[in-house]
């Protein structure tokens, strides 16, 4: 039986999105201003020279990019050997759970909550709420915020005063931060799952627990993060390959960002290098008819969020060389597919998640254009590749 690899690389997007301007995002593009800064030498710490990315590009990458935003990428001109084409979300936001779970065959049918850009953030009542389950007389925080730049900002205030320090952003989440030591890593799990059931009653998709350890001046957030997002409204991609009896695997926060729901097997990691370490191992020891779900999230929450073009960009070339070994290692019949859950171009105005229409690219399953698609076509295609029945509105492509 054939076996399939879902591989999202977190906030890579292509741009073009229609809709982009109803989200403060018109022009925005993460690979390809990322390409043309490469291409100017203006991403030079670490790495020097035009973006290179030659196994994504041969499957159709750069293609990919000019489909979705008319740009042509420098330095991505391959002639693609993979299926290559764009996808366009419908649901209403650019996080997360809303990628994801389009991705994985199930729109968003309600529309987010999220919490406004003003200090403070959060209403009165789950204020009181936060500081009735955390045992304390008040919060830090309470406005949007960089997480490591509000751990450094709050973090010794937090130490002596034990307030948790709440914080959110644009996307439709409240998170919560806390010294693993000072505070305590399980209570402070234990108050992030306490108060999940409120938030996701308000339709906030996700409460995040953000532990931390070290002193002021040498903070730093560890890999215990978890997340405890709202359950998908309907059967995904997982639950229905977990209903036909197919192993499923997920790597990284997929668990969390389907609540646990259809996995078989989570393997987590402390950063992206280990994820793909166990992306590698499944290619080996993954069963056949398995699905396997991963997510690479530093993209994102290392160099998107924070604007560092140059940074993203070796992260950009250290996967695509991971990525050549791992489609190495695959066995006929077995698919991969590489695509993005929404954008985080670093080099746009602020440091939030930008809408973007994302590449979609697809190893061994022969070559040509897949045109513009949606997302759950990922979630269909990905479906009949493994004989099973179409999760939600997509149709297949491949």
């Amino acid at each position: 039986m054939p076996r399939a690899f879902l591989i999202v690389m977190d906030s890579v997007g292509c741009g073009g999105a229609p809709d982009a301007a109803a989200f403060g995002d018109a022009g925005s593009n993460t690979l390809g201003h990322i390409a043309e800064a490469c291409a100017a030498g203006r991403a030079e710490e670490g790495r020097s020279g035009p973006l290179r990315l030659p196994v994504l590009d041969a499957l159709g990458l750069g293609r990919a990019i000019e489909l979705a935003s008319g740009l042509t990428a420098p330095g991505l001109g391959a002639e693609p050997s993979g299926r290559w084409g764009a996808a366009t979300e419908v649901s209403k936001g650019k996080d997360t759970p809303s990628g994801h779970w389009e991705l994985a065959g199930v729109p968003v049918p309600w529309d987010w909550h999220y919490f406004p850009d003003r200090c403070p953030a959060f209403p009165d009542d789950l204020t009181a709420e936060i500081c009735r389950r955390a045992g304390t007389e008040g919060i830090l925080g309470n406005r949007h915020a960089s997480g490591t730049a509000v751990i450094e900002e709050l973090g010794a205030e937090h130490v002596r005063t034990g307030w948790p320090i709440c914080y959110t952003s644009a996307d439709s989440v409240l998170q919560i931060a806390a010294h693993e030591e000072a505070f305590g890593l399980d209570r402070l799990l234990a108050l992030c799952a306490g108060l999940a059931p409120t938030l996701h009653a308000m339709r906030v998709g996700r409460v995040i627990a953000r532990p931390f350890t070290g002193a002021p001046g040498s903070f730093a957030r560890t890999p215990n993060r978890r997340d405890y997002a709202i359950a998908p409204p309907a059967p995904t991609l997982l639950d229905i390959a977990a209903a036909a009896g197919r192993a499923t695997h997920a790597i990284g926060k997929i668990g969390d960002i389907f609540s646990h729901r259809g996995i078989g097997q989570l393997h987590k990691g402390r950063d992206d290098a280990a994820l793909f370490d166990r992306l590698d191992a499944l290619a080996d020891t993954a069963e056949e008819g398995a699905l396997t779900f991963a997510n690479f999230v530093e993209f994102d929450s290392l160099y998107g969020h924070r604007r560092d073009v140059s940074g993203y960009a070796r992260a950009l070339e250290w996967f695509d060389g991971r990525a050549g070994a791992f489609l190495a290692r695959l066995r006929p019949g077995d698919m991969a597919l590489f695509t993005a859950d929404h954008g985080n171009d670093p080099t746009f105005r602020g440091t939030e998640h930008t809408r973007e229409r994302v590449p979609v690219l697809i190893a061994g399953t022969g070559e040509g254009p897949l045109g513009l698609c949606a997302y759950a076509d990922v979630a269909a295609t990905v479906a009949a590749h493994l004989g099973l029945s179409n999760p939600g509105p997509g149709r297949a492509l491949a």
